[in-house]
């Protein structure tokens, strides 16, 4: 079994599950599928499950504790020795800055410092926005929940939304965050473009254009967001938690190593405070920033690592059961 996301478990009063399951009375027990006098379809999975896999290492982890365990943490301490992370991949070829036909310009590794300039002028004059190809610009494509650390945004986004900077938004979700960033783009229409819908081909657009991908999430299992970003040369900006923090290697200064920015605390300061260094890179030490954005079009994240470690899991789990 995979858990892509622990909160979502599926729970229903037992006289429901029963009705429409025809299960044995036995099975609803604190050892099976009773979960606080109801019962949890994800539980009975995790249970019954010769093997469970989640999507990355480090959210294997946390999810084995109080704060992210989602109160299966114990179950899931119970079964740690049949627990592991397999890192989530995209397809390659649907996310590809060389072929994309959902983008105006086209580039590589080669020349993305330069064709990238000419996808955020693009952007800029589609969205309305002042075209000024050196102005830092931050993207978030999320669904707006709690979930992807909004909450922290809304405390510095006046902050972020300085002169030099533009602030692009493409998502739909819980109202407070709608309405939050179609606020902060009527105080800020020169500096901030809130697209609450989803669309695919503006969103490949501002992965092509943007500078920097912010995703301070409160958790987050896997993420595709900083892996595509990271395919298009958009520098991730990520809270280092779960999936976040295995695919984004924090930058180092001194050793001028690095694909992203990270910060560890689920707090508006150091969010605000990493959001600020990564704008110090941009603006004062550019060739810095363009090696941040050639490393992270370097990454592997494409499917072939992450199945064939499913490939060997599976065979390991039949070769046990055939024995």
């Amino acid at each position: 079994m995979t858990i892509h996301n622990l909160k979502f478990q599926g729970v229903w009063d037992i006289r429901h599950f029963v009705y429409n399951t025809n299960l044995p009375d036995y099975m609803f027990t604190p050892d099976k599928l009773e979960f606080k006098s109801d019962a949890n379809m994800l539980k009975g999975g995790l249970v019954y499950a010769d093997y469970i896999t989640t999507v990355s290492e480090t959210y294997a982890e946390e999810i084995k504790t109080p704060y992210y365990g989602e109160q299966l943490d114990g179950l899931l301490c119970a079964r740690s020795r049949s627990l592991r992370g397999i890192l989530n991949g995209i397809d390659y070829e649907v996310y590809n800055p060389q072929t994309d036909k959902k983008i105006d310009v086209h580039y590589s590794v080669k020349d993305a410092v330069e064709k990238k300039k000419q996808a955020k002028l693009a952007l800029q004059k589609e969205l309305g926005l002042p075209e000024d190809e050196n102005k830092f610009m931050i993207a978030i494509i999320s669904r707006l929940t709690d979930q992807k650390g909004l909450d922290l945004v809304d405390w510095i986004a006046d902050r972020i939304t300085d002169e030099f900077t533009q602030f692009v938004i493409i998502g739909t979700g819980e109202a407070r965050y709608e309405n939050m960033f179609r606020y902060y783009q009527n105080k800020y229409p020169d500096r901030v473009s809130a697209n609450i819908f989803y669309s695919d081909p503006l969103a490949h657009k501002l992965y092509a254009a943007a500078d920097a991908m912010l995703v301070p999430s409160r958790f987050e299992p896997c993420g595709l967001t900083q892996l595509i970003s990271l395919r298009y040369g958009t520098v991730p900006i990520v809270r280092e938690t779960g999936g976040l923090k295995d695919t984004v290697v924090p930058y180092n200064e001194y050793e001028k190593t690095g694909t992203g920015f990270t910060f560890a605390h689920y707090n508006a300061d150091d969010l605000l405070y990493t959001i600020n260094y990564a704008k110090k890179i941009y603006f004062d030490h550019r060739e810095d920033w363009n090696d941040i954005l050639c490393r992270g079009m370097e990454q592997d994240f494409s499917w072939s690592s992450s199945a064939l470690q499913y490939q060997g899991m599976y065979d390991w789990i039949l070769r046990g059961m055939q024995d």
